[in-house]
Parts: structure tokens; sequence; C-alpha cells
């Protein structure tokens, strides 16, 4: 069994109805899932399951929740190695995310942009809104507030398709608690 993390897009915000930890694993199980753990009340689901392709797992899972939550959940799959080189992946120098008062993001794509939409978006970056990619991932370092950015995240969410966002430091955490080597 290979293990994972799902990260769901806009879990328990807004007006959606409230999922609780103990619901989102008991979609996982019933889907045949095994060692089902959730992170934080936000989304993040890390679990096991055969050799099944990423892109099938968040398709099968998407329509799960469809199905029981009564709204569509974007689903982010990322492998456990995947997930750990984005952990300790440094998109920008530790002395300038230091420095920052806001706290750098990590956007989770539905796949690698190609090389026009990878320069489009680049363009928006500001020295108050850095940005660099990843594989599928997209690191935001805000110089403040979320709030407070400038930066236009719909029209980078255009450019990219679906997205969610979680602070590297989660990302961090999540990877050292279940996908430590």
């Amino acid at each position: 069994m290979a293990r994972h993390a799902a990260f769901l897009r806009g879990i328990n915000l807004g007006r959606n109805r409230r999922v609780s930890g103990a619901e989102l694993c008991s979609q996982f199980e019933a889907l045949g899932f095994q060692g089902v753990a959730t992170f934080r009340t936000s989304g993040n689901v890390v679990f096991e399951a055969g050799r099944e392709a990423p892109a099938k797992l968040a398709d099968r899972i998407e329509k799960r929740l469809a199905e029981s939550l009564g709204y569509h959940v974007a689903v982010f799959i990322r492998t456990a190695s995947r997930l750990r080189e984005i952990a300790s992946h440094e998109p920008f120098p530790p002395a300038m995310v230091n420095a920052s008062k806001g706290k750098l993001q990590v956007m989770l794509l539905p796949a690698k942009p190609d090389t026009q939409t990878l320069n489009e978006v680049l363009a928006s970056a500001t020295e108050e809104d850095r940005l660099a990619f990843g594989d599928r991932e997209l690191y935001w370092l805000p110089s403040g507030l979320m709030r407070d950015s400038a930066l236009d995240l719909k029209s980078i969410e255009k450019l990219l398709g679906p997205t969610t966002m979680r602070t590297k430091g989660t990302i961090e955490q999540l990877a050292a608690k279940y996908f430590a080597d």
C-alpha cells in the first residue's frame, strides 16, 4: 500500500456544511482506503491505497465527496515522496523568508503548467509578492498578511485552474508527522 496526502479545497470554509475529521475519515474508508487520518480540520487527509494513479484517486474521492456532501470538492493528491520534496524545497532564500512578515504559501495545482502559463503567472510577481514554481506547486511569499496583498489570486487561478493553498509550515508538519523517512 502506498501512502498519499489528499488536500481538499474549500472544506470547512464559506457557506458549505462543516465536515468533521471523523466524517472525512469515514468517507475515505468507505472508498477502501486504509490508515486514514486527518491533519487539522482544513481538508488534509492522509491515507493508504493500492498502486492506483493519483489522478484516479482524486477522481474517486471527488465523486464520493460530491455524493455525500452535496457539493463539489476539488482534491489534490500528492505521493509520499512528492510531499517530502515539497516540504524540503526552499523556493526562496531562507533570509528572505525569515524577513517577510507573511507566511510562505504553497498553492497545489491540478497539473504542471505549460511554459506560457508559467511566464504569465510569474509576471504577476512583485517585490511584495514573490512567486516561484515547483512541479505542480506555486510558492507565494507575501511580504505581509495575505488579505493586504495586491496579488490577483483570481486571475492566477484562471490561468492555472482550481488550486488549494496551505502554508509551507502546514506541509512541513504534515510531512514530519506522517511521511518521515
